[in-house]
């Protein structure tokens, strides 16, 4: 790792939280296929982070209602229940920002697309979240991963050029945007791949 790396940059979901809309919705649907198609085609990613972005999930549900009425029950779900997408730690990433903060050599901080009214009850279930030197959420910002302007404002905020920092996340939009702003990046596919990718790179 190059001297000049000051920061670690982590994404949330995913990569430190098991946040899946499928813990919920296997409680709710019987048929595996129909699970799938209703988060591919109604209750989509896609509108979800409409809400990461600031929408709120009142308004995002109510258009989605509109949109597809005879879904109403399970669109209202999303949000209503959305404490139940929470699978739990990924304990292994837990373990590495653990051994990154003792440490004591980068900053850390999360970017990630989260709505600003579920920040909170994340935050209630994972002590970690309370370890960051800094957190750029989306909802808060009112925009989000893969755009430009989201990592520049947690480059300008805490002074830091592309080259000081090292970005994770498991969303390979977003880490193709990262390195075309210059940010280093690894590719998250699991805890075990990321530990030997920084011990590759001099980190741990």
């Amino acid at each position: 790792m190059p001297a000049t790396t000051k920061a670690i940059i982590f994404d949330l979901g995913s990569v430190l939280i098991d946040w899946n809309p499928h813990h919920l919705y296997r409680k709710i649907f019987d048929d595996e296929q129909e699970m799938i198609d209703f988060l591919a085609n109604i209750a989509t990613m896609d509108w979800n982070e409409e809400q990461d972005m600031g929408r709120s999930l009142n308004e995002g549900t109510e258009i989605l209602v509109k949109q597809h009425p005879t879904h109403e029950a399970n669109i209202r779900a999303y949000y209503t229940r959305w404490e139940e997408m929470l699978g739990g730690a990924i304990e292994g990433t837990v373990e590495i920002f653990k051994q990154l903060k003792a440490s004591g050599k980068y900053k850390i901080y999360a970017l990630s697309n989260w709505s600003e009214e579920t920040l909170g009850i994340a935050q209630r279930h994972y002590d970690f979240l309370n370890w960051f030197d800094g957190l750029v959420i989306s909802g808060l910002e009112k925009t989000r991963k893969p755009f430009p302007d989201f990592y520049q404002i947690l480059l300008n905020r805490y002074e830091l050029q592309p080259g000081d920092v090292l970005f994770i996340d498991d969303n390979y939009r977003n880490i193709v945007a990262a390195v075309k702003l210059g940010i280093p990046s690894i590719h998250f596919v699991g805890a075990d791949k990321l530990e030997a990718e920084l011990k590759m790179r001099g980190v741990l």
